[in-house]
């Protein structure tokens, strides 16, 4: 199969098992129906799918991901001993785990191909990826603490592993306890990387997104909670700070000149 057939049989397969919806006509256009295959599985609820369906989908969402570009650690400039800074798209990172800002469900993003970061993980990963992080939520039966961390596999994405983490909403001033959460966030993620053993972890700028986290504030706590817990534990782990927007990688930069 072509990428543009494995495209089709995936759009065709999900617009069949939701009886509300499978009337879509397909779009002609290739960008147009890479949209609609996004959006089609942003909105889909976490169930198991048939083994054609999940080897079509891997074969494609791999392709794709080597399309974009894998970024290995050795590509990205050591910023600081054991810190990188690197701008650009978190899901072409091969680290052992990327970082991504999840919600209290940990579910994923439900709006189609909306910009946060969560629904650009979980789209690059595949569904695989949210029926896991149902199965954690199922256990865990209560919705996911801010600061704490969870760690799932990342199917087919570059990295090995993605680690959830919920950060605090500002919707007001800042307080001190918002500052402490944050910290907990980067903290749990780190502990977590290392109790799994792993060598490098890429943080993605949490909470500055929808959850209206002022981003300098962020960054600075951000840099603090690794640099701390880098001096306490000599144990190699190695960290990148992954920014997107130009303003987060001008404040980064400086802060770890």
């Amino acid at each position: 199969m072509t990428q543009t057939e494995r495209l089709i049989y995936l759009i065709k397969y999900l617009l069949d098992e939701n009886n509300r919806i499978n009337q879509i006509d397909i779009p002609a256009d290739n960008t147009q129906k890479k949209r609609l295959l996004r959006s089609l599985m942003n909105i889909r609820p976490p169930r198991a799918a048939s083994k054609d369906f999940l080897e079509i989908q891997d074969t494609y969402l791999q392709k794709e991901c080597s399309k974009k570009g894998v970024i290995p650690l050795s590509d990205i400039p050591l910023a600081q001993p054991g810190i990188y800074l690197w701008q650009g798209d978190i899901t072409r990172l091969s680290t052992d785990a990327i970082v991504n800002a999840a919600n209290n469900t940990m579910l994923g993003c439900f709006i189609p191909c909306h910009g946060c970061i969560d629904n650009a993980i979980h789209s690059a990963a595949g569904i695989e990826l949210r029926l896991e992080c149902s199965h954690i939520m199922e256990e865990q039966k209560t919705e996911e603490p801010v600061g704490k961390a969870k760690i799932t596999k990342a199917y087919n994405l570059s990295c090995n592993h993605v680690i959830h983490t919920v950060g605090p909403i500002i919707y007001r001033a800042v307080t001190e306890r918002d500052c402490g959460l944050l910290s907990n966030c980067y903290r749990s993620c780190l502990e977590l990387a290392a109790a799994y053993q792993l060598k490098s972890i890429a943080f993605c700028c949490i909470s500055t997104g929808e959850f209206h986290f002022p981003n300098e504030k962020a960054a600075r706590i951000a840099v603090q909670t690794v640099k701390d817990y880098q001096k306490r534990n000599q144990n190699g782990l190695e960290v990148v700070f992954n920014v997107f927007k130009d303003r987060d990688y001008e404040i980064y930069k400086q802060l770890l000149e």
